[in-house]
């Protein structure tokens, strides 16, 4: 795969099979011989990520299998059709393997990349019809045949018991394929197949188990290889082109910048301790406790807060106001000014550049790593676990609502942490997700804003 500046040329074979796979499901296992325009390039994988990270936040909230299907088919339809159908294919192979490389240069990146590429492939190959998943069983090519009919009559009744305890139809599927039984470690797992002398019995409706095992290996390879030839020399030789391109994507955030207060919305320094309690994410309450308390934040911190303030709809004027009246009480009003205050014109992209800053994300807030007596980063991921519950404690969150979200912090799910930590403190669902501090702080004013409303209407029902 080259990747030029002028238009794209499409290789004969690539639409066939460029990535190697039957119908419209490819199995990705060589880079197709394209020219692919820079734009493309990035475009491509953005919309390929989005796919990915809403897989990722699909099983973190724990959906079922049958929710997760319909969520990969709608992710699918809304990210991945190309204006011109004919170029639905080529999107696919181009995005995966822009991703690959993207993904493949830490064991962390890897991972996540290889389970959600896993996941993506096992419900898309469900989703295709019997006759197309035999042919990717032989593009795959796995050595199993169908089980003889003298085998299968012999076997029927435990297959059949089998179907029934897992809440199958009792009339038995007819074709099985008789495999070593650690090539499906998960129907084992699920008690989903007959096991006998070290082989489990699949049906056909299970085979995208032996397929996505095979599907896995494949890509767990190719990661590790793409990841030698990355680092030997496409890092070094596209330093200048691709390499900013490749690292970006990574830690990519796809939602609203909130450069600028959503709805238009202004809030005023007589408003902040309020709309803390309120309506700011932990994050962001915290920075403002250890701002009242030391009178003072380090860098990280002042960004981090400071950004987050102006995308709520703090005006310079205020948020001048607000840092001088909390730091002078430590350092004085004429060091302040001196020290301080053209930082925080700047983020408003007053001075320098005059580059209208955004407010961070929620993964670049994750992805932090604070010191010593700093404050920012993301308390779900930083803080440790005692000093985690006193905190959502004071937010008013206990119980059943608390352990989830303790459960999701020690799977490492941040996000889904806190969507789950907005969920318990007003009262609502939140099926987007929490995917930026300011989007929390938005999302909460809509909830309280609609709580008004609906006080109101039924007080002036009542009069």
């Amino acid at each position: 795969m080259e990747i030029v500046r002028s238009q794209r040329q499409v290789a004969a074979a690539a639409s066939g099979g460029g990535g190697g796979g039957a119908g419209a499901l490819p199995t990705y296992k060589a880079a197709p011989q394209l020219e692919v325009r820079l734009e493309e390039f990035e475009l491509f994988a953005i919309d390929r990520l989005r796919v990915l990270k809403g897989i990722s936040d699909g099983l973190s909230r724990g959906k079922r299998p049958e929710e997760m299907e319909k969520l990969v088919s709608e992710l699918w339809k809304t990210h991945m059709r190309h204006q011109d159908p004919a170029e639905n294919l080529n999107k696919d192979i181009i995005s995966h393997f822009v991703l690959r490389l993207v993904y493949c240069r830490t064991e962390e990146l890897r991972k996540w990349f290889l389970s959600m590429e896993t996941t993506l492939f096992r419900y898309r190959f469900r989703l295709e019809s019997p006759e197309t998943q035999r042919m990717l069983m032989t593009e795959f090519q796995l050595p199993y045949k169908a089980l003889p009919y003298s085998e299968f009559e012999a076997v029927k009744d435990k297959l059949s018991q089998v179907a029934r305890s897992i809440g199958q139809s009792a009339s038995v599927e007819h074709v099985f394929f008789k495999v070593p039984f650690e090539e499906v470690p998960d129907l084992v797992a699920g008690r989903r197949v007959f096991l006998s002398k070290g082989y489990a019995y699949v049906a056909m409706s299970q085979v995208v188990s032996l397929v996505v095992t095979q599907f896995r290996c494949n890509i767990s390879k190719a990661l590790a290889l793409t990841n030698r030839k990355w680092t030997a020399t496409i890092k070094e030789q596209e330093k200048d082109r691709l390499t900013p391109i490749v690292e970006a994507l990574s830690n990519a955030y796809f939602g609203p910048d909130y450069s600028q207060p959503k709805d238009a919305v202004d809030i005023s320094l007589k408003d902040i301790d309020q709309l803390a309690k309120s309506s700011f994410p932990l994050c962001m309450r915290h920075m403002l406790d250890k701002l009242r308390e030391n009178h003072h934040l380090k860098h990280g911190g002042r960004m981090q807060f400071g950004l987050f303030l102006k995308g709520a709809g703090l005006k310079l004027e205020d948020a001048l106001a607000f840092w001088r009246a909390e730091f002078s009480q430590k350092i004085g009003s004429e060091r302040f000014d001196k020290e301080y205050a053209y930082a925080i014109r700047h983020n408003y992209g007053k001075e320098g550049k005059r580059t209208d800053y955004t407010p961070y994300s929620c993964q670049k807030i994750i992805s932090a790593t604070p010191g010593v007596g700093d404050h920012h980063g993301c308390p779900f991921r930083h803080f440790g676990e005692e000093n985690l519950r006193a905190a959502l404690n004071k937010m008013g969150v206990g119980g059943h609502a608390l352990e989830e979200v303790m459960d999701k912090v020690k799977n490492r799910h941040y996000q889904v942490a806190c969507t789950l930590t907005f969920e318990a403190t007003h009262g609502v669902s939140c099926d987007s997700g929490i995917n930026h501090p300011n989007q929390y702080f938005s999302e909460s004013q809509k909830v309280l804003r609609a709580k008004n409303q609906t006080m109101e209407s039924q007080s002036q029902s009542a009069t």
